[in-house]
């Protein structure tokens, strides 16, 4: 409740469509009540497996066939037009974000280990700006080349490079016309696989999920260099547990606080307490599914919604604010191939 105003939040869900779901799903959630809406279906597109949102459009990971890339749709009126489509023969990218500033939209492709800029133009066209593709490889069967998995901005405007495949973290410098020149690289732990990044609020902190490793790393960014310096990694799974898990999507609090990360395999959300600059565990709970991808905090922070992709459900969560601790309070909501979940 807000000024005696009940909130209903828009929610996206990106999806897989390999079984039966039909794209892009839409729900909203009532922090009064504390309830996801039945998601329905908003927009039909082939493996929208990661989105993200400006003041007006929705640009999507998409394919089509044997093509693979991004697209833009039109939100005034939630008509969902399509306003341009940027595909090229090959795998589509895992990871899309928008610069608004310089009105760029970047993409990481896991498949082809490359990082694609482009222009979002005033008319919501696209123009492709500029293309990188990294090299190099790690020990594990899953990295035998470059895998690029994460490409965002940096709290001073840079792009960080998150690259699975070589086990790196790349900084790039990112001119007004959408062109990328390297700055820094710092190299993982050999085998660590390192999958997405998430900066604190104090700007010069970021968390670092390392998949193939089931961790989390803390390390320190220096915005007059645009490096990276490890500072800690701590593992996200209970030290007795032996089977397959990979970790996935993290997620920090906007106080800076906690720090979560999905597990898929143990199937959990891991808590963190940042205590003196560095990581405590204070919880793990079960995600109510297979295969927990994504999730994100709602706005207020006071709720936490992760998606499971196997079991095609996605599970709520309350949120204590001072603790950070979870409590589940709404589980087995219908979601099919859920792989992102995203609030606008």
């Amino acid at each position: 409740m807000n000024g005696g105003i009940f909130l209903k939040e828009q929610i996206y869900f990106g999806t897989y469509t390999k079984k039966t779901s039909q794209g892009i799903y839409h729900a909203f959630l009532d922090t009064d009540t504390a309830q996801i809406s039945t998601p329905q279906v908003a927009i039909a597109v082939e493996n929208p497996t990661y989105l993200t949102t400006t003041d007006q459009t929705l640009l999507t990971v998409a394919k089509e066939g044997p093509l693979g890339g991004i697209a833009a749709y039109e939100l005034a009126n939630d008509s969902y037009a399509l306003t341009d489509d940027s595909l090229v023969a090959g795998a589509n990218p895992c990871y899309v974000a928008f610069d608004k500033k310089r009105s760029l939209v970047y993409t990481a492709n896991y498949h082809k280990g490359q990082i694609d800029v482009y222009r979002l133009n005033d008319d919501k066209t696209l123009t492709l700006c500029d293309s990188v593709v990294q090299t190099g490889y790690g020990p594990r069967k899953e990295q035998d080349v470059s895998h690029v998995h994460y490409t965002d901005l940096t709290p001073d405007g840079r792009l960080a490079v998150v690259d699975l495949g070589n086990d790196t973290v790349s900084t790039y410098d990112v001119s007004a016309e959408g062109k990328l020149a390297p700055v820094s690289i710092i190299k993982t732990k050999a085998g660590l696989g390192p999958r997405h990044l998430a900066f604190a609020p104090d700007k010069k902190t970021a968390y670092l999920v390392g998949e193939l490793s089931s961790t989390v790393s803390v390390l320190d960014y220096d915005s007059t260099t645009g490096a990276f310096y490890l500072r800690q990694t701590v593992s996200t799974i209970p030290d007795d547990w032996s089977e397959q898990n990979g970790a996935a999507a993290i997620r920090v609090s906007n106080d800076g606080r906690f720090v979560y990360v999905s597990n898929r395999g143990h199937n959990s959300l891991a808590v963190f307490e940042v205590l003196d600059g560095e990581l405590k565990l204070i919880q793990h709970l079960t995600t109510h599914g297979d295969f927990p991808r994504d999730f994100a905090l709602d706005p207020t922070e006071k709720f936490i919604l992760v998606a499971n992709q196997n079991t095609d459900n996605a599970t709520l969560y309350t949120r204590d604010q001072e603790t950070g601790l979870l409590a589940c309070c709404q589980k087995d909501i219908p979601l099919p191939e859920g792989v992102c979940v995203y609030f606008k």
